[in-house]
């Protein structure tokens, strides 16, 4: 039986080969130098287009061709078909009585069929100096064009251009679904300085699955999924797949106005989202169906992707990346994905995702050891561990590496639109003690812990992005205080846009877990964040590390009974949204569930179901979301001066005993907002408070006591006039309340 041509991707059944004249003898081209041969036979030459293809050769043009399967080949040139000779090891070869290399094909017969091919080694290099040079100087800002798998049309021909950087090798070649994943057939070339290996296959198209097989410099072989894939197989399996876009983008207008205003002076209230488990087993296109419906109604400006890029294990939500170039082929196509953003935008919905440049799996087959050397980790073993993820951190000395990250950030916000990268585990990039005790690290130059190359890095990325995708707005989740991470890089600074205020979150957390009798002890926990609030442009972040890992769902961590607990929800909400900075809320908190995230299970919407006894608790407390958003969006005092000291005031700051904070908030104009909070599960009746002269009286704007949102309404239904510049409010239990400037 005849083995199937494995060459390169074939038509259902044979196809006869181009009517020419067979010249039924030939003469065989000279032997190759056993070394190239044996070189060429191994993977491990660096240019296997000098040896295969064709070329001048004295008495005409010597052709050679490596097809190890088959039985025969041959050449159709100038309308004459010509055998190639024999050399063994699947290697075949003619010299033709040409005066010059001539436009050619070949013929590869396996028992009775025959299929009539472009030969990949007639072709140029399909990538130009200039790409060369920016991989070589780490400036390629568009590097997906350049490296990775791109269909194209190469010399009239339409195929696959395959470049792959492996510095260290020996030898590269593809392997593929058509090669059953044997590369012998298909060697790559070396293009010089730059470390880049390139092929054109003439005949590949989308949708083909490779692998790169690396030749080591120590001799081994192995298969690696490409480092800049676009697109891979559902894992487990872990091939890489060629792709293009054909997604015909519906939101210009969304993308030309979302820079209109700084963000640090816009809404920003975020939806944080575990895409595979928000509704499981949907996929990007379903998903674009419902989550922007869902997240609009409730009145976000954002929502927040957990990783997509592709990742071998589900149970690491994505942060553990393999293919940063890839979203998740679990949930559908790139292009699905692209529809998914798109729906978001034409919802007025922006799109940020988690994006993990501070390390990356072990995994054999992805990004570790990727050339058989170090080479996106450091060379250093104890600099490369990550000691409490078990993986690798990225190289940020190497301008090569650095631009794999930088350019890959670029992707993301021009290829899908996304409208902001939140930087996962910044603090583990800044340190180089970082969960290192000591002797386990090296000082900088200067004798410090500050990582220098990752801080360039940063500060590379950030101004990069910004000045290619205006509109978009980069966050660090940083969890320590080193100064400046939102200062602008030409003063210094990291040059994000936004900081995650995890000081913040954490200090007001421990405050709210405490019973109302203790919290007098703790009442600075939730004001000393207004002791830095303009150091930094920050987020508020109830996240969804804070609802893992034996840490409680958000309700689940204050005190009381279980009203008591959703009051306490509801107020810390009500502060939350008030207080200077932008919020984010994690999936399922919205709506008070009781049990942690899981990504097995997602979020508990059976509690929102007609039939549970309970669903109008967790209705009430959605409700309240949706308010707090509406009226926050509506309020220009809740956010246009969020980076401004003069646009907060506290009014009751010292108030411990009983349990109560009071501030102001004010917009470019001076338009107030009174907060009032109060934590204790007391009714406080005729509570005194000093507020502006200015106002003539004040109205309730929202009450998260409200009997709709399931608390014991108690409000003040009637406007509040001050006198002797105080006013006098009940203050309901374990609520917030926000008051406005009552109408004139």
């Amino acid at each position: 039986m005849a083995l199937r041509d494995t060459s390169l991707p074939e038509p259902s059944g044979p196809v006869p080969p181009t009517a020419a004249r067979t010249r039924t003898r030939t003469q065989a081209a000279p032997p190759l130098d056993p070394a190239d041969r044996e070189r060429l036979l191994s993977g491990a030459h660096h240019d296997p287009h000098a040896l295969l293809g064709a070329h001048p050769v004295q008495g005409g043009i010597a052709f050679r061709a490596l097809r190890p399967f088959a039985d025969a080949v041959s050449v159709v040139a100038d309308g004459e078909r010509v055998p190639l000779v024999s050399e063994g090891d699947g290697l075949f070869s003619a010299v033709l009585p040409l005066a010059g290399i001539p436009a050619y094909t070949l013929v590869v017969a396996y028992g009775q069929d025959e299929y009539e091919v472009h030969d990949p080694y007639r072709f140029l290099p399909a990538l130009g100096e200039l790409d060369l040079h920016l991989i070589r100087e780490g400036r390629h800002e568009e590097l997906w064009k350049a490296l990775g798998a791109e269909p194209m049309t190469h010399q009239g021909v339409t195929g696959t251009r395959f470049t792959v950087w492996a510095p260290n090798a020996r030898g590269v070649r593809v392997a593929a679904d058509f090669t059953y994943w044997d590369g012998t057939t298909f060697p790559m070339r070396s293009l010089g300085a730059a470390g880049v290996w390139e092929l054109f296959l003439p005949g590949v198209g989308e949708g083909t699955r490779y692998k790169f097989e690396i030749t080591s410099q120590y001799g081994g072989r192995f298969l690696k999924a490409d480092p800049m894939a676009r697109r891979t197989e559902v894992p487990p399996d872990t091939a890489s797949i060629v792709t293009a876009s054909h997604h015909e983008w519906g939101d210009a207008e969304w993308m030309a106005h979302r820079g209109d205003t700084p963000v640090h002076e816009a809404p920003f209230s975020v939806y944080e989202v575990h895409l595979p488990s928000w509704r499981k087993g949907l996929g990007y296109r379903e998903l674009a169906e419902q989550l922007p419906a869902y997240v609009k109604d409730l009145g976000f400006t954002h929502v927040e992707l957990m990783p997509v890029a592709e990742h071998p294990f589900g149970g690491s939500w994505g942060y553990q990346v393999t293919s940063y170039y890839a979203p998740t082929s679990r949930l559908g196509s790139p292009d699905d994905f692209r529809y998914f953003v798109d729906a978001c935008h034409r919802a007025g919905l922006g799109v940020i995702m988690d994006w993990v440049p501070a390390h990356f799996p072990k995994d054999d087959w992805a990004l570790a050891r990727f050339d058989g050397d170090p080479l996106y980790e450091p060379g250093n073993a104890q600099r490369a561990e990550h000691p409490d993820w078990g993986t690798y951190e990225f190289d940020y000395a190497r301008t090569e590496v650095r631009n794999f990250l930088v350019a890959n950030a670029v992707y993301w916000c021009e290829e899908f639109h996304i409208d902001g990268l939140r930087v996962d585990a910044v603090a583990s990039m800044l340190y180089l003690d970082y969960s290192r005790d000591s002797g386990q690290w090296t000082p900088n130059v200067y004798g410090g812990r500050e990582d220098l190359d990752a801080m360039a890095f940063l500060q590379e990325m950030n101004a990069t992005v910004y000045r290619r995708a205006p509109g978009v707005v980069t966050i660090a989740e940083e969890s320590t205080a080193w100064g400046g991470v939102t200062a602008p890089t030409d003063c210094g600074g990291l040059g994000f846009g936004l900081k995650w205020n995890m000081g913040w979150m954490h200090d007001s957390l421990q405050y709210m877990s405490k019973e109302p009798v203790h919290r007098k002890y703790h009442h600075h926990e939730m004001t000393f964040a207004m002791v830095y609030a303009y150091s930094e442009n920050y987020v508020l972040p109830i996240s969804h590390d804070e609802v893992v890992h034996g840490k409680q769902a958000l309700v689940s961590k204050m005190p009381g009974d279980w009203w008591q607990r959703r009051a306490n929800h509801r107020a810390y909400l009500g502060f939350m949204w008030a207080h200077p900075g932008k919020q984010l809320l994690f999936m399922g908190q919205e709506f008070a569930q009781g049990g942690e995230f899981s990504e097995e299970h997602g979020p508990e919407w059976w509690l929102l179901d007609d039939g549970y006894c309970a669903a109008g608790d967790h209705r009430g407390v959605r409700d309240l979301v949706r308010d707090l958003n509406t009226l926050y969006r509506a309020t220009p005092a809740l956010w246009q001066r969020d980076t401004r000291p003069e646009g907060f005031r506290w009014v009751a700051v010292d108030a411990a005993d009983d349990n109560v904070y009071a501030f102001l908030r004010h917009d470019a104009q001076g338009a107030p907002l009174l907060a009032v909070s109060n934590f204790s599960p007391v009714v406080r009746h005729d509570y005194r408070l000093a507020v502006p002269g200015d106002v003539t009286a004040w109205c309730e704007a929202l009450n998260t006591d409200a009997a709709r949102y399931g608390g014991s309404d108690v409000t003040n239904p009637d406007p509040v006039k001050p006198e002797d510049g105080h006013i006098r409010l009940t203050l309901p239990p374990l609520a917030t309340v926000w008051l406005t400037p009552y109408p004139a």
